[in-house]
């Protein structure tokens, strides 16, 4: 080497382009996600115990009855697939979200399979609110959206009553508005 630094020579390094938006954040900077309740973690971490606790008692009452040591390498499988997917479910809950746009709804879920569904005010066909005896628990709704495409159907999970019906509300209205353009 001449001993002149990188820093010095008279080829500088070419500008590097910034990436591109990924196809599931395609409008980071206009985009404003609506996060949903955290206490939907609470309830599925309840459907997770209960389902649980039918295997786990299944389980410890075959190890105790048999006394094979396979019930009990069971038990503790069921029971790391347990902790594993208390992590997930936090995380899942974290992932989801919803925005409002001019024209669409965009509903955004997922870990390990991300999934971005932009839904046209006017390809809505009904919207429904639901919410099982957990959720009424936890004060909490869901809001499906319907369309002619079974695919393109989206949910949002883990709103509160009040919100569930403010959304539910507005997208009737812009759906029936769009519906009326075409």
């Amino acid at each position: 080497m001449s001993g002149e630094d990188v820093a010095g020579s008279p080829h500088p390094a070419p500008d590097v382009a910034p990436s591109p938006a990924g196809p599931l954040d395609p409008w980071p900077d206009t985009v404003r996600w609506q996060p949903i309740s955290r206490d939907l973690i609470w309830v599925e971490l309840l459907r997770l115990a209960a389902g649980l606790l039918v295997v786990v008692v299944v389980l410890a009452v075959g190890w105790v009855v048999s006394g094979s040591g396979l019930f009990g390498a069971a038990l503790a499988v069921v029971l790391l697939f347990g902790c594993l997917r208390v992590v997930t479910i936090v995380r899942a809950v974290h992932a989801w979200g919803y925005a409002e746009r001019e024209d669409d709804l965009l509903v955004r879920h997922g870990l390990l399979v991300r999934r971005l569904s932009i839904v046209p005010y006017s390809r809505m066909q009904f919207v429904d609110v639901s919410a099982g005896p957990l959720e009424r628990a936890f004060n909490l709704a869901t809001v499906q959206l319907h369309t002619a495409a079974a695919a393109s159907d989206a949910r949002v999970p883990g709103l509160r009553p009040a919100e569930a019906s403010r959304l539910r509300d507005r997208l009737t209205a812009l759906g029936r508005d769009r519906a009326e353009g075409l």
